[in-house]
Formats: C-alpha cells, sequence, structure tokens
C-alpha cells in the first residue's frame, strides 16, 4: 500500500457529514493481512458467496455465476488488495470451477442540471483523488466507509410460490457528487438467474434532483464487444467507426426503445457479443507495449454475452441503449498516443448502458452469460420466469 492509497484510510474531509467516518488505522490493519481464497471459504453445499464476516473481504456472488466486489479487492482470484483497478467501480466477474474472473465494471453517473459527473473520475471529498469511495452494507441506513465487507448479505425469497429461489441483496453506499447527486444503489443476485445481477437505483434525501443516473458497463473492450445486437439488425463497432484511429472514446446516437429486443413474456433486452472465437480471442501481441497493456488479455476460458435486460412494461419513457467505442485501450488518461495500444481486430465497444430519465427505485439488470442471445431469451418465456 503506497502512501496516497493510506490517504484514504486516515483522513476525513470536513465536507463530509460528519457520521461519514473513515475507519482509521484498525481498517489499514485489516485490509493488509485479510484477502482469503474465496471458494475455500464455503461449505461444499453452498451455492453463495459471501464473507466469512463483516470484517472480509468485500465480495459476493454464486458459484457457476456472477460476482461482484468493491475497491480495494479484485475480483479475480489472487489479485487481493489493490488488484481490482480503478476506484469509484464495482468489479463485475465470474466463477468458473473455482475461479474467478475480472469480465467488465460498472461505474454510477448521476446527471444534474444536465451534466454527467463519473463516479471513476470524480474527485472523492477524502483525498481529493479520483474516484467516489464505494462500501457495502445490509441496508440504506450504514453511513460509515470501511474498505471490508461490512455485511454477509441478506438472502431472501423474493418469490412466495417458489421458496426454493433465493436471493442476495447487498446495499452499495457512496459518497455524495460535486454536482450534489447523492445516489445509493442495490445489488441483488437471484439464484434461478445466476448470470444476471440486479442494479436498483435510490437516492438520499438531501440529494440534488437527478435526471439521469446511469449505470454504465465500462469495460467492454476487454472482451472486445463488437457486436451490438439489436431487434432486426446487428451493430458492429468496426463498421460504425470505420476510419477512426484516435486515443480518445468515440461515439455516435443512442438507438431508442424501438430497437430492443423483447422476450416473448415482454423483457426489454440489448446484446454485446465478441465477434473472435476463444483461441483467437486470447491472443496477445508480444511486442513491448503490448506487454505492458497484458492486464487487457482476455483471461477466461470461455466467452460470454453480455446484456441489460428491463423488466416488462407498458412503456419505458425515454429507455435508450447507449454505446460508445475505442479503437486503443483506455491508458489512464495519458494524452501520449504512444502510451495507447491497438485493439487487436479493430475498434470495439467500450461503455454499453441502457439510459432511462431517473425515478427513484428504477431497476435494471446486467448479464454476464455463457449462452448465446437466443437462449438468453428462451429462460425468459417459460411461465416460471418471473
Amino acid at each position: 500500500m503506497n502512501m496516497d492509497e493510506k490517504q484514504v484510510f486516515r483522513h476525513v474531509d470536513s465536507q463530509m457529514k460528519p457520521n461519514y467516518v473513515l475507519w482509521g488505522i484498525l481498517g489499514v490493519v485489516l485490509v493488509a493481512w485479510i484477502f482469503p481464497v474465496y471458494a475455500q471459504q464455503q461449505p461444499a453445499n453452498e451455492q453463495w458467496i459471501r464473507p466469512k464476516d463483516e470484517k472480509d473481504a468485500a465480495l459476493w456472488g454464486i458459484k457457476g455465476g456472477i460476482v461482484f466486489s468493491l475497491w480495494p479487492y479484485g475480483v479475480e482470484s489472487g489479485k487481493g488488495i489493490y488488484g481490482g483497478g480503478p476506484r469509484g467501480l464495482i468489479r463485475i466477474g465470474t466463477e468458473e470451477d473455482g475461479r474467478f474472473y475480472l469480465i467488465n465494471f460498472l461505474a454510477i453517473e448521476p446527471v444534474v442540471k444536465g451534466k454527467m459527473e463519473f463516479s471513476e473520475i470524480s474527485p472523492s471529498k477524502v483525498d481529493g483523488h479520483w474516484g467516489k469511495l464505494l462500501w457495502a452494507a445490509a441496508s440504506e441506513n450504514a453511513t460509515a466507509f470501511s474498505p471490508l465487507a461490512n455485511t454477509r448479505g441478506v438472502i431472501t425469497h423474493p418469490l412466495p410460490n417458489r421458496p426454493e429461489v433465493e436471493e442476495l441483496s447487498v446495499y452499495i453506499l457512496m459518497e455524495q457528487y460535486m454536482s450534489g447527486a447523492y445516489p445509493y444503489l442495490r445489488l441483488s443476485i437471484r439464484n434461478d438467474r445466476p448470470e444476471e445481477i440486479g442494479v436498483q437505483i435510490f437516492n438520499r434525501p438531501d440529494s440534488e434532483p437527478m435526471n439521469y443516473c446511469h449505470i454504465t458497463a465500462t469495460m467492454g473492450n476487454y472482451a472486445r464487444l463488437r457486436q451490438l445486437q439489436l431487434k432486426n439488425q446487428v451493430i458492429d463497432a468496426r463498421e460504425i467507426y470505420k476510419g477512426y484511429t484516435g486515443i480518445d472514446f468515440i461515439e455516435k446516437e443512442p438507438y431508442p426503445t424501438t430497437a430492443f429486443i423483447r422476450s416473448k413474456r415482454g423483457d426489454y433486452f440489448v446484446f454485446a457479443t465478441g465477434n473472435e472465437n476463444l483461441e483467437t480471442l486470447r491472443q496477445w501481441p508480444n511486442d513491448s507495449l503490448a506487454r505492458k497493456k497484458s492486464n487487457w488479455q482476455y483471461r477466461p476460458m470461455v466467452k460470454f454475452t453480455q446484456y441489460w435486460r428491463k423488466e416488462p412494461a407498458m412503456d419505458y419513457p425515454g429507455l435508450q441503449i447507449r454505446v460508445n467505442g475505442r479503437y486503443r485501450y483506455w491508458s489512464g488518461g495519458s494524452r501520449n498516443p504512444a502510451h495507447y495500444m491497438a485493439i487487436p481486430g479493430g475498434a470495439a465497444f467500450e461503455n454499453f448502458e441502457l439510459r432511462e430519465p431517473y425515478v427513484a427505485g428504477q431497476q435494471v439488470f446486467f448479464g454476464i452469460s455463457k449462452q448465446n442471445p437466443d437462449k438468453i431469451l428462451k429462460q425468459f418465456d417459460g411461465e416460471n420466469s418471473n
């Protein structure tokens, strides 16, 4: 742990509410030595991946399905403390045969008075560095930051007529944004839908009114997502961004609700997939820049379909599909083109999200599935798909 990182646990900014007190030295000591092998924590018959207690690493999920963690912990096996990427992001991955793989990040992007703020680059009020502090709790009332788990998560039975269905839920709380936006989330996973996570959005009473609060999957380049599968068409990143070779994001117009794929029961879907087979996806160049960027090399032993879903409704006014792309991997905000490696195979979608006007309690579902889009849709066609 370097000196900048230690500041997060040692200082409380006077702008923060008095009850937002960092755990302090105790938190640092605990973080320094607590990072167990997650798979070994669970009883043989336990389907849920959960912290063993509130002082454990901040990682939750379900065996054979989706997992998520919070800074400073990484999702991937062996990554440990500070192995999980930037602050201000929810790490999303999967568990496969006892191994954990990072697949994407979720960022929280509230819009106040037409101006959007980004959770991973908005400065913390604690130390002024990029990235809002996020922490977990069993309810929305916990207001003290801790880098540790804080909660094992709450298990409930959401369907009274199906007692075998369990749901693991965790609240994700965060600092107030510079704009005054003050959102918080409830994340949930159901054992009958182990490949998706529900994201429900709320706000504190003293939040500035939010026009939107986008939840964006912000690392599509890792899986080289190039195909946006919509109703009656497939959008290819290499075609719509053809000719662009710069270091910045490139973006076109969003797609309206009429472009969504619908399941037979009425769910709204949009899918993002890669165009390469697994062998090609896992290949990596061997030049000096590629060796420096080896964290972008695809590591899982299976390809995944990533998707967003909204539950059936008569209408979602203003709902849109938004993507942007990159020709070169992100390189920490540097403006030097020499620091940016071209993505093998061409441009890919980086940010992938649904956008809709903010209403407290609205919910979206993000999926990382081994199934193709047709098979995913069929899971929501049966009478037991509530």
